[in-house]
């Protein structure tokens, strides 16, 4: 009577995990689509201001890992990094969209090995082609600012904890585990070296944990039934990477302004006559 009265509640309770994420849909997982955002966190450039002025050029010539963190793995050692190798493209991307493309930009010199390599092969076909009079190319665009920093920290488990209850040995439990990533970024005067402005951001990252455990003994203790269901969620350190780099620029806008770096445009006011 008892194995009778455990199972639905097993049933119920490990049908409520499935359920807890869409990613157990099979049909999620068949999906083909690819979703793309210009933003990770749109809400910070909702409101931005927009620049009164030329757009400016600026030049970002790598924003890397300078962690050196490894995955966390409690098993064996990780040669998997903490965090993106890539967050230059991130950085390139959110400038170019800042404003509708109408703040920033960019000028490539992250591939500025190749994009030279390029050049001259052009030249010199252009020469074997039509000699000494061939057309030059134009001059490459160059910069007033320069975007240098990186990601300077990588945190794990700065907080974790949970709770749990049970009954009968039956009960749910739940836990979490939160990272903190921290990028900093700052503009530099190409004519004078001058570090024009900087900001340090810090973003969280969380992990959750949810399952439900049940321990019975039956027949006299002499047999014994054990289950345990576990979800587990893990934010994305690409998309928290993506938050903090779009926070910095955006603290980059609004500090620039203050120091005179640039203006933004006022919005004009339209006078009534009643």
């Amino acid at each position: 009577m008892k194995k009778l009265l455990l199972l639905p509640i097993l049933l119920a309770t490990s049908g409520c995990i499935g359920g807890m994420h869409p990613h157990l849909n099979q049909s999620y997982l068949l999906r083909e689509d690819a979703e793309v955002e210009r933003f990770a966190n749109p809400k910070l450039f909702k409101n931005l201001p927009e620049l009164d002025g030329q757009v400016i050029p600026i030049a970002i010539y790598s924003f890397t890992d300078r962690t050196g963190q490894r995955k966390p793995s409690a098993t064996q050692a990780s040669f998997s990094t903490a965090v993106t190798q890539g967050a230059d493209a991130y950085v390139i991307k959110t400038l170019a969209d800042t404003g509708d493309g109408k703040w920033f930009r960019p000028v490539e010199r992250v591939g500025i090995d190749s994009l030279i390599k390029e050049r001259q092969l052009v030249r010199q076909m252009r020469e074997q082609q039509l000699g000494e009079g061939a057309e030059p190319l134009p001059p490459l665009m160059v910069a007033g600012i320069i975007l240098e920093g990186g990601i300077i920290d990588y945190s794990s488990n700065t907080k974790t904890g949970g709770n749990g209850a049970r009954f009968l040995g039956i009960g749910p439990y739940q836990q979490y585990a939160e990272d903190q990533v921290t990028i900093s970024m700052r503009l530099v005067s190409v004519q004078t070296g001058e570090v024009l402005t900087s900001v340090t951001v810090e973003k969280n990252l969380l992990s959750t944990s949810e399952g439900v455990t049940a321990f019975k003994f039956f027949d006299m203790a002499t047999k014994a039934f054990e289950f345990d269901g576990q979800q587990t969620s893990n934010e994305a350190g690409s998309y928290a990477i993506r938050s903090a780099i779009e926070t910095a620029v955006v603290e980059l806008i609004k500090d620039g302004e203050r120091k005179g770096l640039w203006r933004f445009k006022q919005k004009e006011t339209t006078n009534e006559v009643k």
